[in-house]
């Protein structure tokens, strides 16, 4: 890792990342596309040093309350997060001013930060956002090999229920010939209903590849799955968007299986749920 000084930490939507690549070594990971400009190696983490002083700076400037993101680029709770907990303090920062807050992990060491989870969510709103696309433990260590299995973060998720902090999934990205069975998607969703999770955001049954993401993610098809790599240049030459063959039919299970256990899965209103600061726990449950 390296560390640097950002000249601001929130975008025009509130969200903010404190790390810049990541070290989960997720085969289809889009945040590796040359269109974002990282002038860095992805795996050598950059580390905005006066995150939380621009943090608290912004917040305490703003004249209304507001939801604050972070993950959609890089994993707040990576490894290196045990030893710098910035997320932890950016965290502590939100709890103080009164801000809601939500994140994206793939990593169940979000429990370290429980306490204050719950605290923001008292005070305002507080809402996990956890990735699950394989089922089975053994495939998700191939396209998924530094973080922690599925099973890991199922256990997260009722547990984040139990305490008290709604929790939304994403179910993507399904990888065609890989992750796009039926098996593997109501494997997954049965965990959702377990879990008893708020919503489920899917875009569809594929993966999106452009430059940066794309070569990496052949290179590790040619390591994990020889000859695949030809089937999807076949198929799908350069497109952005890689559907899988069964889209329509796992589609339809999708959206069967959260209609009958009332797991909300129109994006739009997901979304809405997320980015929304209500005043009150009963209009958060209003919008499911």
């Amino acid at each position: 890792m390296h560390f640097v000084k950002a000249k601001g930490i929130l975008s025009a939507k509130n969200g903010m990342n404190i790390y810049r690549g990541c070290t989960h070594g997720c085969i289809y990971c889009d945040s590796r596309s040359e269109c974002y400009g990282m002038k860095h190696a992805f795996e050598d983490v950059e580390v905005k040093e006066n995150a939380l002083e621009l943090l608290e700076d912004t917040l305490r400037r703003k004249r209304a309350k507001c939801m604050i993101g972070t993950g959609s680029m890089s994993d707040p709770y990576m490894p290196l997060e045990q030893r710098l907990g910035m997320t932890r303090k950016a965290l502590e920062i939100v709890q103080r001013y009164g801000f809601g807050f939500t994140l994206i992990t793939k990593s169940p060491s979000v429990l370290r930060d429980l306490n204050l989870l719950q605290a923001v969510n008292q005070k305002a709103k507080c809402v996990v956002q956890m990735t699950l696309t394989a089922c089975d433990d053994a495939l998700c260590k191939i396209i998924e090999p530094n973080v922690a299995p599925t099973r890991e973060r199922f256990t997260a998720l009722k547990t984040l229920h139990e305490a008290g902090i709604p929790t939304v999934v994403w179910l993507t990205p399904i990888l065609p010939f890989i992750t796009d069975t039926k098996e593997n998607i109501e494997g997954i969703l049965n965990r959702c209903i377990e879990a008893k999770v708020r919503g489920i955001i899917c875009f569809g049954m594929g993966v999106t590849l452009r430059a940066g993401n794309r070569e990496y993610f052949y290179k590790k098809l040619d390591a994990h799955f020889p000859g695949l790599k030809k089937t999807y240049i076949k198929i799908y030459g350069d497109s952005y968007s890689v559907m899988s063959p069964h889209n329509t039919e796992l589609m339809s299970v999708f959206r069967r299986t959260c209609k009958a256990h009332g797991i909300e899965h129109n994006v739009g209103k997901i979304f809405k749920y997320l980015n929304n600061l209500e005043n009150t726990q009963q209009k958060q449950l209003e919008l499911f």
